[in-house]
């Protein structure tokens, strides 16, 4: 049976269509409108959590970014865009393909959750968590200063797994990255790669792209503006 991606659009599920893309194996994607907000009922009938990428393969049915990406790379993408514990970059692979979801992702969510509350800009910990979310991109800049890629001068699933918290969740939780000059560059090849491009083209057409500086604008007022807020 054929790889079903099931992919909520405007969410992290974006990480698997690229990936799929990336790899140029075949699948099958069934896209997901959020409703407005949230995930829609068919998101719920797949995972009890209502939370996106949902994979289906025979009767398996598995959630989670990290575990979906890596059990596509392995049983229908012969390993390919992982770096194997014999590549002498491996333990860079291993640190990046988990830095996104362990570390800058939930700083992100961290902000957006206390905006959700209302609080005010120079709340205490308003600007503590703009603090920290500064050093985990300087950081990232850094790297990406003397690397092509995460893992090195090698594309691979840790650029598919950080690319989303540099995007897309841009449209959810505001920040400039203007400052941060070779993550820009970084995106700009992120989004000159032909599985890139048809990923976008096929999960998210209607996507603004998100690769430079300024924070997008928000997909609560793109609902409001169609009326659907």
């Amino acid at each position: 049976m054929t790889l079903i991606v099931h992919h909520l659009q405007v969410s992290q599920s974006d990480r698997l269509v690229w990936l799929c893309e990336e790899l140029g194996i075949d699948y099958t994607l069934k896209l997901h409108q959020r409703d407005p907000l949230f995930s829609p009922q068919s998101i719920k009938d797949l995972n009890k959590l209502g939370q996106a990428p949902v994979i289906q393969d025979g009767n398996l049915t598995l959630a989670e970014s990290a575990a979906c990406v890596e059990y596509i790379i392995h049983k229908h993408g012969n390993g390919r865009l992982a770096l194997p514990p014999s590549h002498q970059n491996y333990a860079d692979y291993l640190y990046w393909f988990h830095w996104s979801n362990g570390g800058l992702q939930p700083k992100i969510s961290q902000l957006l959750a206390l905006r959700s509350t209302g609080a005010n800009p120079e709340n205490h910990y308003m600007v503590r968590l703009n603090t920290q979310l500064d050093k985990f991109l300087t950081f990232l800049d850094e790297r990406l200063g003397s690397n092509k890629w995460l893992a090195g001068d090698e594309f691979s699933a840790a650029d598919c797994m950080t690319v989303f918290s540099l995007t897309t969740m841009r449209t959810f939780q505001p920040f400039d990255l203007s400052k941060y000059s070779n993550i820009l560059s970084y995106l700009r090849r992120v989004s000159e790669r032909d599985g890139y491009k048809r990923a976008r083209a096929k999960g998210d057409p209607n996507l603004p792209l998100m690769i430079d500086g300024p924070a997008p604008r928000q997909f609560v007022d793109v609902l409001r503006a169609e009326g659907k807020l």
